[in-house]
Formats: structure tokens, sequence, C-alpha cells
């Protein structure tokens, strides 16, 4: 039933203790966290969503501000970092919402 969390947990490993490596497995730890307690709850997507955003806030910033650093350092302007890292972080909660989803049915 869980078995994409630990594939997702090992695509997120960081691959060579950057801060984004770092940030990224810390955000998807705390996603992938909150699925069980989540359903045993009988959440709705909704509510589920909404546990997401509080539970796992500070480590989605810290991924958020690693990934904008890491995209102006290789030479995207603030206002394109930004966009990247909004669509990564986007993405992860998409793809764990949409388990949750598959999950809860």
């Amino acid at each position: 039933m869980l078995s994409a969390i630990p594939l997702i947990m090992l695509l997120a490993a960081p691959q060579s203790g950057d801060a984004v490596g770092a940030g990224r497995k810390a955000f998807t730890q705390c996603l992938a966290a909150q699925v069980q307690p989540s359903l045993d709850k009988k959440m709705t997507v909704s509510a589920f969503q909404s546990a997401l955003k509080a539970k796992c806030r500070d480590k989605e910033a810290a991924f958020h501000v690693a990934l904008v650093a890491d995209g102006k350092a290789i030479g995207l302007s603030e206002k394109d970092a930004q966009a990247d890292a909004d669509d990564q972080v986007s993405e992860y909660v998409d793809k764990i919402t949409g388990e949750y989803e598959d999950y809860s049915r």
C-alpha cells in the first residue's frame, strides 16, 4: 500500500550532502510521515493538504530557500529561481497528495 513512499525517499536522498539534497530529504520525509496518520484519521484530501502545510511548513521553506540559492548560483534570475523552486515544491506536494488520494479510496 505504501510502497511508493520509500521510492520517493530514495529518489529524494541527498546526492552529495548539499543543501538542496538535505532540504529535499527533510521535506519529503515530512510529507511521507503525514500519510499514514492521515489515513488512520480518514482525513479528506483537503484536510490532508492542510495538515501537510501546517506540519511541513518549516521544511518546505528551508528546501525552497536552498532551491532558490542553487538556481541563482547556476545563473538564474531571482524571478526564475523562485519560479523553479515553486514548481519543484509543488511537484512533491502534488505527488504525495495524489498518492494519498489513491490510498484513501
